[in-house]
């Protein structure tokens, strides 16, 4: 059984998520603080597999790192994993401009998380979580979190509290928490 688990994120709610998911196991979940560079890739899983191969190269230790992408069904491929560049540079309200007229809002989030272990192995995990967009912005938190909600609600994640959809964000951190305990 593995002692500690490093997490590899500057994200406040992932650091959130992963230590809920790990909370009743007696492994220790621990934080490499370190700026390693984000590519630029397809998906969510390469991104974070291209994290995780150089912190296994730095401290030989038991490390995840989670990306997560944003896919619309109205316009394939956008914004992907190039969400975070989209959300910190195109208004919410452009992002509504782009759908007026759309019937089709919904989308997901790809969650895409690696696990590697000292062994050199590496463990791949992904799931997606179906959003829709907004018609109008509600709340006043971050740009598209004013637009983006999940499909079955009727609130935007800005006007929700994020500690209600930790047990939605955390499947993949939940799984590696299982899976080193055995």
């Amino acid at each position: 059984m593995v002692e500690n688990v490093y997490l590899i994120t500057e994200n406040p709610d992932k650091i959130k998520s992963a230590k809920k998911a790990f909370e009743d196991t007696n492994i220790n979940l621990k934080h490499i603080d370190e700026n390693y560079p984000e590519i630029q890739a397809s998906s969510s899983l390469k991104i974070a597999r291209y994290t995780v191969t150089k912190a296994l190269e730095d401290h030989n230790k038991p490390v995840i790192r989670e990306d997560h992408s944003i896919y619309l069904n109205a316009i394939p491929g956008f914004p992907g994993p190039y969400m975070s560049y989209f959300d910190e540079n195109i208004p919410a309200e452009k992002l509504l401009k782009l759908l007026e007229g759309e019937k089709d809002r919904s989308g997901y989030f790809e969650i895409g998380t690696v696990l590697g272990l000292p062994n050199g192995e590496i463990r791949e995990y992904e799931f997606k979580v179906p959003i829709k967009i907004a018609k109008e912005i509600k709340g006043n938190q971050r740009n598209w979190d004013r637009v983006m909600m999940l499909k079955d609600s009727e609130k935007t994640f800005a006007e929700s509290n994020n500690a209600s959809r930790l047990d939605i964000w955390n499947q993949n951190y939940r799984k590696i928490a299982k899976e080193l305990t055995k």
